[in-house]
């Protein structure tokens, strides 16, 4: 085929995709009308994971799954906004993780509301400001954010939902020489995060400053001559900064995990993780026989770790299952005045 023969097949398919993208839209308006005569949620993360499974399983072409899942995020988002527009809370600023990890579930067109804190974050989706709220859980050098465990503790919101981010550091500058760099700006945990590449630069020598996010880390080394960054990508293009080094971490593989918080709780989807809180009684062995209750059960525990919450010592533990599996219901009958039910959401990870 000649160019202009491509060009036309490509123009043709893309009307035909038209169509029947606003065909597909008109069904997605029928499927709202009835949600909101029942009170139902808008957003069903089981039922988004079930159709991905569904499409990835009969793709033979050359669309790849992880450009499956890029596609019909957004698509999904773009419906779910043309039915009811709803407010997404994040830690911000704008250009964190958190904001990455946000978007890669709710899309471009979502509204998005930056918090400062975690617990502002809890406290807008409690309050009914924000339906959702993004926020971190974990990363795999640095361990659980603490933060969200003492919130979990105090809101009766719903994990609805689980992200898992690549990270990525880049250190940025006005500068293009590193000698000239008298000072870097980042948040503390990513200076810890790229020690090896600042010892290697003798960089690690030169003024690190602490601030609250990557994000702002930027926004100031744009503003001042002889400065640096150690921030995201989409930092860097956000205030126009040059990149002077990519994927500076220490570890190639660094992952944080989010939770989507809300105010529902999912249907089961055949492929769900449980997150409790577990106060026990202070008794010796409680502990031992409540995990083998699990274990009895043929149940996967994925996560325990203890936290100090207001002077009590509690227990955060994840497992394979949805709260509604018979064998899982039988352990929360049993232990009722022990466990604080946290969610049951689409698994994307066991661990990090």
């Amino acid at each position: 085929m000649t160019l202009d023969e491509l060009r036309e097949n490509i123009d043709r398919i893309d009307d035909t995709l038209l169509k029947l993208l606003n065909e597909r839209m008109e069904y997605v308006h029928g499927v709202g009308e009835l949600k909101n005569t029942t009170g139902a949620p808008i957003y069903r993360p089981e039922r988004e994971q079930a159709i991905l499974n569904r499409l990835k399983a009969q793709n033979d072409g050359k669309l790849t799954d992880s450009a499956i899942d890029a596609l019909f995020l957004e698509l999904f988002a773009v419906a779910r906004n043309l039915e009811l527009p709803e407010r997404v809370a994040y830690l911000g600023p704008e250009a964190t993780f958190t904001h990455q990890a946000a978007e890669s579930r709710f899309g471009a067109m979502s509204a998005y509301l930056s918090v400062g804190s975690i617990k502002g974050v809890f406290r807008e989706v409690d309050s009914g400001k924000a339906k959702f709220g993004v926020i971190p859980i974990e990363n795999n050098s640095n361990g659980i954010v603490s933060d969200t465990i003492q919130c979990l503790t105090q809101y009766d919101l719903k994990i609805i939902g689980e992200v898992v981010v690549d990270i990525h550091h880049v250190l940025v500058s006005t500068t293009d020489e590193l000698r000239q760099i008298k000072k870097i700006y980042s948040k503390d945990i990513a200076f810890g995060q790229c020690s090896k590449f600042l010892e290697d630069f003798g960089l690690d020598e030169v003024e690190q400053v602490p601030v609250e996010s990557t994000a702002k880390a930027a926004k100031l080394a744009a503003k001042e001559p002889h400065s640096a960054a150690i921030c995201a990508s989409v930092a860097a293009t956000m205030y126009n900064l040059p990149i002077l080094f990519e994927n500076i971490e220490d570890d190639g593989g660094n992952k944080t995990r989010f939770f989507i918080v809300s105010n529902f709780d999912n249907a089961p989807s055949g492929n769900d993780k449980t997150s409790i809180l577990v106060r026990l009684p202070n008794t010796p062995g409680a502990l031992v026989e409540f995990l083998n209750d699990f274990e009895k059960a043929n149940i996967n525990l994925t996560k325990i770790k203890s936290h100090i919450v207001e002077g009590v010592s509690i227990f955060f533990l994840e497992f394979n299952g949805h709260r509604e599996d018979k064998k899982i219901k039988k352990i929360f009958d049993k232990h009722a005045s022990s466990i604080k039910f946290l969610g049951s959401y689409v698994k994307e990870t066991d661990d990090i």
